[in-house]
């Protein structure tokens, strides 16, 4: 394997994946496409990876990009947005890229899906990760799906949002207190899609860490590992939507949706019945062995640097 196609390779996961490829496949070069190449400024000292400025969602210079490429892996994804939104994301997108790939004779694909797909979940989220999932696997490709449970990280949006809130707020109003989650690292998923690259890989993985929390259990920690915890108050289904409506309306950035009220419906943990990590030669790492340190922001990055260097 010479080249590989990164789509959405200027993101969080994206990110950790092009260090791991960097490090453990040298020799690889690493396409990673973008529409705006200030995305991809982390990416610029990693000598294997050649940012290329192209619109995916463009079928044309998709077929362009994946000529000569000997695999693709999809991370384009979006947790926000209208149905139409989650419709050419995580539907017409990988159609296209299914067509691309005939196109061009690429011979892997490995897709970043989620944990709780179906097409008859609650959200428009998880219905459309199905939906793409099977769009896929009906094309005939040699393909593997990921399916991760929310991901952390020294640089994720999940848990350091909640510890960031928890610096402002005397107290934390929390909408789905109760919803169950079993976080990954985002290193574990790295690994795991390197390992994906390879033909013996499952067809499906679930991308679980080695413990379940609910949402409050887990903006507690984040609070405690920041070093200001606040109280947790738990609201009913009828504020939880609200507080939600009220969220997509304020300006910046969309904290929770309505969607994603919904699709905390489903239990966001591994089913036990599909491949997991260690069918990767993987053995997912615990949150408290990563995020303390990343959290209070005491020896994050050489606390991180030891722990990807032994694995």
């Amino acid at each position: 394997m010479n080249r590989i196609v990164v789509l959405g390779g200027s993101g969080f996961v994206g990110r950790a994946l092009c260090r791991r490829l960097a490090t453990d496949r040298p020799g690889l070069r690493v396409v990673v496409p973008t529409r705006r190449a200030d995305h991809a400024a982390a990416l610029r000292p990693l000598p294997t990876v050649d940012i290329v400025h192209a619109d995916v969602h463009d079928a044309a210079q998709l077929q362009r990009l994946l000529a000569g490429a000997d695999a693709v892996i999809n991370l384009v994804a979006i947790l926000h947005g209208s149905a139409d939104d989650f419709e050419r994301v995580h539907v017409e997108l990988p159609r296209r890229i299914a067509a691309a790939c005939h196109g061009a004779g690429v011979p892997r694909l490995v897709h970043v899906s989620a944990l709780g797909v179906a097409t008859d979940a609650p959200s428009n989220y998880l219905r459309s990760k199905a939906r793409g999932e099977q769009l896929l696997r009906d094309a005939g490709l040699a393909l593997t799906v990921l399916r991760p449970s929310v991901i952390f990280g020294a640089e994720d949006r999940f848990l350091n949002l909640f510890a960031s809130l928890q610096a402002l707020a005397p107290v934390m109003p929390l909408g789905g207190a109760q919803a169950r989650f079993q976080p990954v690292w985002v290193e574990d998923v790295a690994r795991a899609l390197v390992r994906a690259l390879e033909a013996g890989a499952p067809p499906i993985v679930e991308c679980a860490g080695p413990t379940v929390y609910t949402l409050a259990e887990l903006v507690r920690l984040a609070g405690r590992w920041a070093g200001h915890e606040r109280p947790i108050l738990p609201l009913p289904a009828a504020l939880t939507r609200l507080q939600a409506t009220l969220l997509e309306m304020a300006p910046g950035p969309t904290m929770m949706s309505r969607d994603n009220v919904d699709s905390m419906q489903v239990p966001n943990v591994a089913s036990g019945t599909l491949p997991g990590l260690d069918a990767l030669g993987l053995v997912p790492t615990p949150m408290e062995v990563v995020m303390p340190a990343v959290l209070a922001g005491r020896g994050c990055r050489s606390h991180l640097d030891s722990l990807r260097a032994r694995r």
